[in-house]
């Protein structure tokens, strides 16, 4: 049996961009998606999915409830309902569910699941204070739950003895268990990624869930680099993205700028990021030589991309972000990779740069002061 032929590719609007995709939950099918675009993709999931249920058998239970809306929504996690509602989104659903549960009472296990209702633009109408499902339950059984429709959102096992407590009640229970979340299959993995986009390595980093995302910017925020990503993403040098508006909570909570998926779904998602960079959506400049955009690999010249070595990127970096002012040899000896004591490596380093690019002329030597890129109007 022979392999199968590789796709063939779509576009080149993501040459010399190195993306990042911290997530686990079809990891293959993003990264596919995304080299059809012409992308380097480092997977660096901060979470591994321990499955309880299959997407299939979720989606199924949340259809019934679409065609039967209930009359009361347990929350039981705040991880676990944002699995469930980031789960609707891909499948074209959210909407749907939102409107079955526009009659429904709405109890949260707790105050982060009370958030999570929330964050997904639901009002929470009760809180069990001390966040055990004993109290919840006693809660709904006071209020009388024979003959209504319970949907229990459960995460990890779901052992927690609310379906069994209902029906023995009389009540008709649609009962949610959503995958739940363990440790990172290879921390130090996730660990260089966070350090590589800190460091100008990355182009774009992407998120699928809310936990994932919560746990890649805690490893930023453990290696000390959080602030640093978080500038890099201000400057628009760095694209974080998310599949929806509940996965992109994270990154807001740390005012993170990012792009959010239109429709929720991981199409959406690749199409937002190929835009961005295949439509001018990059910080440029504008040259004699046409528009130059900077990418962690080289830089893309009137839509041509030019690999460069990291010295040359880094030098060609410091120029672009000088925006056409002179910057002194001194000045972009400190760009360099590995500086030497003496101007002539940063010398050798704009001939290396100039003949990469093809054009000598998109460097000005500025006699006795440094260098500038030649950039119109300047």
């Amino acid at each position: 049996m022979t392999d199968a032929a590789p796709r063939p590719r779509l576009s080149s609007a993501l040459d010399g961009c190195t993306v990042v995709i911290a997530v686990d939950r079809r990891a293959g099918e993003l990264t596919a998606a995304l080299e059809r675009h012409g992308a380097t993709v480092r997977q660096a999931p901060a979470l591994t999915i321990i499955p309880h249920i299959d997407d299939e058998a979720l989606l199924h239970a949340t259809r019934e409830l679409i065609a039967s809306p209930p009359d009361v929504v347990v929350a039981t996690t705040g991880v676990g309902f944002r699995g469930w509602m980031e789960a609707a989104h891909e499948a074209d659903l959210a909407d749907e569910l939102a409107g079955a549960f526009s009659g429904a009472q709405i109890v949260a296990r707790g105050p982060k699941a009370r958030g999570a209702v929330q964050q997904a633009g639901f009002d929470v109408d009760w809180v069990a204070e001390s966040e055990t499902a004993r109290e919840l339950g006693e809660y709904l059984l006071a209020e009388g739950v024979a003959g209504k429709r319970i949907a229990v959102q459960h995460h990890g096992s779901g052992a927690d003895g609310l379906d069994e407590l209902f029906r023995g009640r009389g009540a008709d229970v649609v009962s949610l268990t959503v995958y739940r979340w363990g440790p990172p299959a290879d921390p130090a993995v996730v660990r260089q990624s966070v350090l590589a986009t800190a460091a100008g390595d990355v182009d774009a980093v992407l998120f699928t869930s809310a936990p994932g995302a919560m746990e890649w910017l805690a490893e930023a925020q453990r290696a000390g680099v959080l602030d640093e990503i978080r500038e890099r993403a201000d400057r628009d040098k760095l694209l974080m993205a998310a599949v929806g508006p509940i996965t992109v909570q994270p990154l807001h909570d740390v005012d993170i700028p990012a792009l959010v998926a239109e429709r929720g779904r991981l199409g959406s998602l690749v199409r937002g990021v190929v835009t961005h960079f295949g439509g001018r959506g990059a910080p440029g400049l504008d040259t004699p030589r046409g528009r130059l955009e900077m990418r962690s690999a080289g830089a893309v010249l009137e839509g041509v991309f030019l690999p460069l070595s990291p010295t040359g990127t880094a030098v060609l970096g410091a120029l672009f972000d000088a925006g056409g002012a002179v910057i002194p040899r001194r000045d972009l000896q400190d760009s360099l990779p590995r500086s030497s004591q003496s101007t002539h490596a940063v010398e050798m380093a704009v001939a290396r740069l100039r003949e990469a690019l093809g054009f000598p002329d998109l460097i000005t030597t500025v006699v006795k002061r440094g260098y500038r890129l030649t950039v119109k109007d300047i």
